[in-house]
């Protein structure tokens, strides 16, 4: 059974407010569904482990976050995220970044599950990241010296949907910036709006109305 590596944060604010924060549930949750459809396994892993802050937990209306966050399994491997220094990144067909401004603040920067991601890519494998998610790209940089995205087309959350959410003067840094500076190009659509981006084994989603179609994106590469 092939198994994706879900990279969670340990982040557990808004930068540095007081606001809860973490990973966004429904851009773990929907992007999961479709592996799970496809017999997937998944390991949930945080570059510290142990328990991994979520919010989005209360979203009305929706089933398919409802119905994961209420599986034991599910549950259980989000309360005891396995460290990343504990992993064998060889293990893995394919990785993804969901998002959440908790991300920002460690995954953005870690250099160990950098290398981690390089070596996984360099070895063929899938990189998949939605939302704030690509921030987690940022630090990668493969063997000859280059950043992972520099030659890549991406996607990522955007300014106006930082404006949108109120969240443009809390955030770490503007993700929309960051990626613009780093990758080949940067593409967004209207906010709020479904877009995926696939480019040699890399591929992001805009916000959190995309982490269902990455999900789906990650599938078809790797079974």
């Amino acid at each position: 059974m092939k198994k994706v590596l879900i990279l969670l944060t340990n982040h557990a604010t808004l930068g540095t407010t007081d606001e809860a924060n973490g990973t966004f549930a429904p851009e773990l949750t929907h992007a999961l569904h479709p592996m799970l459809a496809a017999g997937l396994d998944y390991d949930l892993v945080s570059i510290q482990g142990g328990k991994a802050p979520l919010y989005g937990t209360d979203m009305e209306g929706d089933e398919v976050n409802s119905e994961m966050l209420a599986n034991e399994v599910f549950q259980t491997r989000v309360n005891n995220t396995i460290p990343a220094s504990q992993i064998n990144i060889e293990d893995y067909a394919a990785i993804y970044y969901p998002g959440g401004f908790g991300l920002l603040s460690d995954l953005a920067t870690n250099e160990f599950v950098a290398q981690l991601s390089a070596t996984h890519y360099e070895a063929g494998g899938v990189i998949g990241a939605v939302c704030h998610g690509p921030a987690g790209l940022l630090p990668i940089t493969l063997s000859n010296g280059q950043k992972l995205i520099a030659d890549k087309s991406v996607t990522g959350f955007t300014r106006e949907e930082e404006v949108d959410y109120g969240t443009i003067d809390k955030i770490p840094f503007l993700l929309e910036e960051a990626l613009t500076r780093t990758a080949a190009r940067y593409n967004k659509v209207q906010p709020w709006h479904e877009l995926v981006i696939e480019d040699n084994r890399v591929i992001t989603g805009q916000n959190s109305a995309s982490a269902g179609a990455v999900g789906k994106a990650i599938v078809a590469h790797i079974v």
